[in-house]
């Protein structure tokens, strides 16, 4: 696991009392930084020239009869870019409607797969092994794929996307959408392994030919325990895992009570929230059940994989709602939920009253941290400007000029809807504010800490405290399972002050690394600290101490709050057996022998040693600071 982290420091001060005193330091696990580092192929401030050279001057005609008659051919061609050149790249071409309708069009500008190392496995494009080029037939913007990307990979796994200009047998074909693969290695980027089961989740049949075969969405209907009843549904991309998806399809369907034993809930849950928060539509819980895959890893769970976001902020979709936009606008955030939808894993995780909870949170985060109209804006400005010239000289496009800006602030009629990004940002965002599910007062998590170690007779325990306010039930989410997942709840207590604690026990001998995160109650909200998790959690890494000589080494003493003007308790030690405190001057002002708050309402402000006697005879001490 990447261990570039991002840091959180905890502490309190009074005012006019000088420098805060500072908690020990926790860590958040930051999974951005498995992302494309600056100067990448993916890199999104740089605008890229890619050369592709076919050996085979017909290859147009070649690869269009091969798309329709042998999809699995593919042809040789030179792919050049920046001063790098790789040869023998497997070319095909790939898409659906965005291959169909530029090709029924007469157009060149068709969407390509280029696989570096089908022939060669030594072969790669700057570290890529293979890559996508879509040609955001259908986005006047060139944009809205991008800007969803962006906001998806905050909070799950999610393919990397920037622009590319395309030049094919030296003419310049026009600006695409660089993708990502999801490929065995996208896997081991995200997941630290690639030889799970795999399969993309879109139906079979193809746009513009009709053959007059069932449509059938990849829906995780049970279909029976035939596995060739799923083939024209689900598309295996590893080489086997039929038998593990149906396994998964079942659990679903006829044995709900055990699916969090087969699928990661949590992934599922805020790929769902921001689909419905960015108003993609065309996936699992949108108009049309597609764009996603699955993959189950080692740890037994299957987790969902967000594809193909060129219909996020609606895009296409609209259509003739154009008239009527605001049924798109104020699609229901519960698609699925009903069981007559034929969506059981929506009906499943929507009708669980903790899931549904936990689905409702992911939405509050999304739309706090993500769907600022002003911030889409200028990151959607930002892409155009850079592309500008290479839009402008795209004579293949689709769409003009004045699409490329307008569709940015608002949706456009050109024999079909296509919905703006801002203007859906904005009415999207405004009915969610106003949902009777998200307008909930929720409980607020802050000051999480790890206030060190402790011991009684039962073992040794890291104290994490954390206060919340509004909250009937607060658990802290803990595990050292190296893939991240399978947190189990350990219940946080409150002191009476809004202060709650939990302990994670350890061995001094045998150091793990426990991952947690924050879940506060109401009978209808929820909210998790960090608000990612479990994208994002907490962590470290217990001591190595091995035999412990002196145990009073390993405890933390702490004292909450701190300052204070009112009381203060003591943290971090359970088997206390007296308090005493003393003035700067080392004068006995005070002594109490149990755990129970102490007031200081009528003591002098300034600071105080408190020193705490354990039951074993360990004796720590720590500084507390008395304000008016």
């Amino acid at each position: 696991m990447n261990k570039i982290l991002s840091r959180i420091f905890i502490g309190f001060a009074c005012a006019g009392m000088g420098n805060a005193l500072v908690s020990q330091e926790i860590t958040i696990y930051n999974p951005q930084t498995l992302y494309d580092e600056p100067g990448g192929i993916f890199d999104t401030g740089i605008l890229r020239t890619m050369f592709i050279d076919f050996e085979d001057a017909n290859y147009h005609n070649t690869l269009v009869d091969a798309f329709f008659e042998n999809p699995a051919l593919r042809i040789p061609a030179t792919v050049s870019i920046d001063d790098i050149t790789v040869d023998s790249v497997a070319v095909r071409y790939k898409g659906n409607s965005t291959f169909c309708l530029p090709n029924d069009n007469g157009s060149p500008k068709l969407p390509y797969n280029l696989d570096f190392n089908f022939w060669s496995d030594e072969s790669d494009l700057m570290g890529y092994k293979k890559i996508k080029l879509a040609n955001a037939w259908l986005d006047p913007t060139f944009a809205k794929e991008y800007m969803a990307a962006l906001i998806y990979r905050r909070y799950l796994p999610t393919p990397e996307v920037n622009l590319l200009a395309l030049n094919t047998q030296g003419n310049y074909t026009g600006l695409y959408v660089n993708t990502e693969s999801i490929n065995k290695q996208f896997l081991k980027k995200h997941f630290s392994e690639q030889d799970g089961a795999l399969f993309k989740c879109d139906p079979s049949g193809v746009f513009c030919i009709q053959t007059g075969a069932e449509y059938i969405p990849p829906t995780m209907q049970w279909l029976g325990t035939d596995s060739t009843d799923y083939y024209d549904s689900y598309v295996l991309k590893s080489e086997h895992g039929w038998a593990e998806l149906q396994d998964l399809i079942n659990t679903v369907n006829n044995d709900p009570e055990n699916i969090s034993d087969k699928l990661n809930v949590d992934r599922v849950l805020w790929a769902l929230a921001v689909n419905q928060v960015v108003s993609n539509l065309d996936t699992y819980n949108g108009y049309y059940v597609h764009n996603y895959y699955l993959y189950l890893t080692e740890n037994g769970l299957w987790q969902m994989i967000p594809w193909d976001l060129d219909n996020s902020f609606i895009g296409a979709i609209l259509g003739w709602d154009y008239y009527s936009p605001e049924v798109l606008y104020e699609y229901d955030i519960y698609d699925g939920a009903d069981a007559s939808e034929e969506k059981p894993l929506t009906h499943l995780l929507l009708n669980d009253p903790l899931y549904l909870k936990q689905y409702e949170a992911h939405i509050r985060t999304i739309i706090q941290e993500s769907l600022d109209p002003t911030v889409i804006a200028a990151e959607v400005n930002a892409i155009q400007s850079l592309a500008f010239d290479a839009v402008s000289a795209d004579d293949n496009k689709l769409f003009t000029m004045n699409h490329y800006t307008q569709n940015v602030e608002e949706a456009i009629w050109y024999g079909w809807g296509f919905a703006g990004i801002l203007s859906t940002v904005e009415a999207r965002r405004e009915y969610l504010l106003s949902h009777y599910a998200i307008d909930q007062t929720s409980p607020e998590i802050s000051s999480v800490n790890i206030l060190g170690d402790f011991s009684d007779a039962t073992g040794y325990y890291h104290q994490i405290t954390t206060q919340v306010m509004g909250a009937t039930d607060v658990t802290l989410m803990a595990t050292t399972n190296p893939h991240n997942s399978h947190f189990t709840p350990y219940p946080m207590t409150d002191d009476g002050t809004g202060i709650y604690s939990a302990n994670l026990p350890y061995s001094p001998a045998e150091p793990v690394e426990w991952k947690f995160y924050i879940r506060a109650e109401t009978e209808n909200t929820l909210s998790l600290s960090p608000a990612r998790a479990e994208y994002e959690f907490y962590h470290y890494t217990t001591p190595v101490d091995g035999v412990v000589e002196n145990l009073a080494d390993l405890i933390t003493l702490k004292l909450l709050p701190n300052p204070t003007s009112s009381q203060f308790v003591v943290h971090g030690i359970t088997d206390i057996n007296s308090i005493e405190v003393h003035d700067m001057s080392g004068r006995l002002i005070y002594l109490q022998n149990s755990g129970l708050p102490i007031s200081v309402e009528d003591w002098t402000p300034g600071v105080y040693l408190i020193e705490v006697s354990t039951n074993n005879g360990h004796r720590v001490s720590e500084r507390l600071v008395v304000c008016d």
